[in-house]
């Protein structure tokens, strides 16, 4: 109650005279603070982020909602709102990596939501040519007998169809799949022999589209801004999301663990180590 009643005072009274003292005393606005006490990269663009969306100014909340090709156009509005003048470059270059960042990640969700929401379907030939691929991919010497097949359990499917498995994830859980057999297929391979271990074995494919499902919950939850506001300087697309999957399917050693900041993050990966499954982060 005590916490809840410091935060409504804080944001409401306390936050409003801290930022009126510190702009008389430094002849600033809080988003040029920011960007002169930070490094580009996560910090600073969460940083303005809650700058705009605790703002009390429609322009400034706003920004933090603006489309991609609206984001020059907002960075001016929000230079004029703060009087700013339009000369300043650097304002005005940060800024606008920053919205290109925020608007990217918000973008971001929304495709890679639709593709969730994408039910496999054994109809549609584009979903039957990626199915076959990822066979092709990870086993390269032996031919599939059937569309309908028990082989499919060799490479980590429950059952004889593969479409079944994809109810949770929709089309996104095959789409990660391909695309980490395809630019890491000799890993791809790797992780699918050792997957057949006789007494450590696991379903490859199932863990890897409850791995989809984890990289997705990171992405809806705001926790990987942290990881792409540092790896993307301009706005996250969705190979970025697809690299951020990949790295939690490579093994220890392949790639440099990458610290993210966001607790979120942290608190996910903290629980995945407990029951040994480890998180390495590509370079994008």
């Amino acid at each position: 109650m005590l916490v809840y009643f410091w935060g409504f005072l804080y944001s409401n009274y306390v936050r409003f005279w801290l930022k009126w003292i510190l702009r008389l005393l430094t002849r600033k606005c809080e988003l040029q603070r920011v960007f002169d006490g930070s490094k580009a990269g996560a910090q600073r663009t969460l940083s303005i982020e809650h700058s705009l969306a605790s703002s009390k100014n429609k322009v400034l909340r706003n920004a933090v909602h603006v489309e991609e090709a609206e984001v020059e156009k907002c960075v001016r509005d929000v230079m004029k709102e703060k009087k700013i003048e339009q000369k300043d470059t650097g304002f005005k270059t940060n800024l606008h990596i920053s919205l290109l960042q925020i608007s990217g990640y918000k973008k971001l969700y929304l495709n890679v939501e639709n593709l969730r929401k994408v039910p496999y379907d054994s109809d549609n030939e584009e979903h039957e040519e990626q199915l076959i691929e990822l066979w092709n991919l990870l086993m390269p010497n032996e031919n599939l007998k059937a569309r309908i097949t028990k082989q499919w359990c060799d490479i980590g499917f429950q059952g004889d169809d593969p479409k079944t498995d994809f109810r949770g994830m929709g089309l996104l859980g095959l789409v990660n799949l391909v695309y980490f057999s395809k630019h890491y297929t000799n890993e791809a391979r790797q992780i699918l022999s050792r997957s057949n271990h006789p007494k450590l074995g696991y379903s490859y494919a199932i863990v890897g589209i409850n791995l989809t499902e984890m990289a997705y919950s990171l992405l809806r939850n705001g926790a990987l801004k942290s990881h792409l506001y540092n790896m993307v300087s301009g706005s996250p697309q969705m190979d970025h999301f697809h690299q951020f999957y990949c790295g939690t399917l490579l093994p220890p050693g392949s790639y440099q663990v990458r610290k993210a900041a966001h607790i979120s993050v942290q608190s996910q990966i903290s629980a995945l180590k407990r029951k040994k499954i480890f998180i390495f982060f590509p370079q994008l």
